[in-house]
């Protein structure tokens, strides 16, 4: 594909926007504003190609502006640009549930809509409490998450998820029935490991200390990502999720895999729960499920769980819980339509074949300055920095400013610089995306 247009965005007040996850008062001084973007480049203010090494945030998998997505989306508007999800349906969010349905593993196939994966989150939180008192165990009301975790930003996301500033910034308020398993990243033992490493399966058995604490008849839910992407790509040891999902099934805890992040083949299947082969109760999503182009959130559901909750009233609602924008019109037409691409052009599978050409490339960068580890999983790699003394952060993020100038998007978190390229890369776009970054570590030496 072509680069992105050239655009002009005249006379821009950035006074009065308040940005998320942002410095605001750095940027403001520096703006990196975006403002065309087609297949796997953007083109900013000042008229850069920038090559897209984040898929927007992680979720344009199939590249941008891709017309498939755009005529389903301009259709929709101009047909039915919004219908009531509440006791009232339209045709397209049945059709996406259903697609959504056939893709998930095993009898992953009830959908409950939502607009972000904050969202999604909160809303499979809600569903496991409720499936719990359907089954007449309302006792089951501890959450179990794990450190390092991120699940969104509404308060049971941060609640059960395990960012301390996101925690601290919020601790007042959240949830007060919430462990944490540990989380699985050691460079002593996992340094520069290609795919998974062979180190800490063990850590799962941290569940049965929380067991024994609190009881198991407390618990409701284990909530973790597959592979931990917003907190700087923690790849998970050999035998770690199969052991929790053991650990699960003994004591009757629904399993609950926020694949916000890892759905849609950024590890060369379907899901996470696909590519590890470990089935968990609720699947979470987002991002690639419209391709970034509409928000858009869903939990996809095990069969007994959606009966559990439907069958305990006799009449009436059911589930006490939903959104204004559940099955947007908009964002159901570009679903349908990301779905249909990926399944046209078998992006997943391309993925997994360009995986190890990936891997290889990013392995290249051992021994550059400051690198103390990579990591890489599907099309995922997770490039972790030193940090300079006393200011933790400061690197990761002055290599994401000097990327921008030098025409690469990329994502930081702390020092740990994370690549996740739309699904469409091509082998000559990998290097010249390592070359860049490459470039950049060197200059910041």
């Amino acid at each position: 594909m072509s680069p992105p247009p050239p655009a002009t965005t005249g006379e821009l007040s950035l006074e009065e926007l308040w940005m998320p996850f942002t410095a605001n008062r750095a940027f403001k001084r520096a703006p990196r504003l975006l403002v065309s973007a087609s297949g796997m480049h953007y083109r900013d203010a000042e008229g850069r190609v920038v090559l897209d090494g984040t898929a927007g945030l992680w979720c344009v998998n199939a590249g941008h502006c891709r017309p498939a997505i755009v005529e389903a989306i301009q259709r929709s508007a101009a047909t039915l640009d919004f219908a009531p999800g509440f006791q009232m349906g339209h045709p397209s969010s049945f059709a996406l549930a259903r697609e959504l349905a056939a893709l998930a593993p095993g009898d992953l196939d009830h959908v409950f809509f939502a607009n972000s994966g904050s969202e999604a989150v909160d809303s499979a939180l809600k569903i496991a409490l409720a499936y719990h008192q359907a089954r007449g165990e309302p006792q089951r009301v501890r959450f179990v998450g794990r450190m390092r975790g991120y699940h969104g930003v509404g308060f049971g996301g941060i609640s059960v998820g395990g960012i301390e500033p996101n925690r601290k910034a919020f601790a007042a308020q959240l949830l007060p029935h919430v462990d944490h398993l540990p989380h699985t990243h050691d460079l002593a033992h996992n340094a520069f490991t290609r795919g998974q490493p062979a180190w800490g399966a063990h850590l799962a058995d941290a569940l049965e200390e929380i067991v024994a604490r609190r009881g198991a008849h407390t618990i409701a839910a284990v909530i973790v990502e597959p592979m931990a992407g917003s907190t700087g790509v923690l790849v998970p040891p050999k035998g770690y999720l199969e052991r929790l999902r053991a650990l699960c099934d003994r004591h009757g805890i629904l399993l609950v895999f926020d694949e916000v992040i890892t759905g849609f083949g950024r590890l060369g299947t379907p899901f996470g729960a696909d590519h590890f082969r470990v089935q968990p109760d609720m699947l979470t999503v987002a991002k690639g499920i419209t391709n970034g182009a509409v928000p858009m959130g869903a939990v996809v559901v095990r069969r007994g769980i959606y009966q559990s909750v439907v069958d305990a009233t006799e009449s009436g609602i059911e589930f006490f819980h939903g959104y204004t924008y559940s099955g947007h019109p908009l964002a159901c037409a570009a679903g349908l339509a990301t779905l249909d691409l990926y399944r046209r052009e078998g992006l997943f599978h391309r993925a997994a074949e360009l995986a190890p050409f990936w891997e290889n490339a990013v392995h290249s960068m051992k021994g550059l300055p400051h690198v103390i580890d990579v990591r890489n999983l599907g099309l995922v790699a997770g490039i972790e920095l030193e940090p300079r003394a006393g200011k933790v952060g400061a690197r990761g993020y002055d290599a994401l400013v000097e990327a921008f100038r030098a025409g690469l998007l990329i994502r930081v978190t702390g020092d740990i610089i994370a690549l996740s390229p739309p699904l469409i890369i091509e082998r000559t776009e990998i290097e010249q995306l390592v070359d860049l970054l490459g470039g950049v570590l060197k200059r910041l030496a």
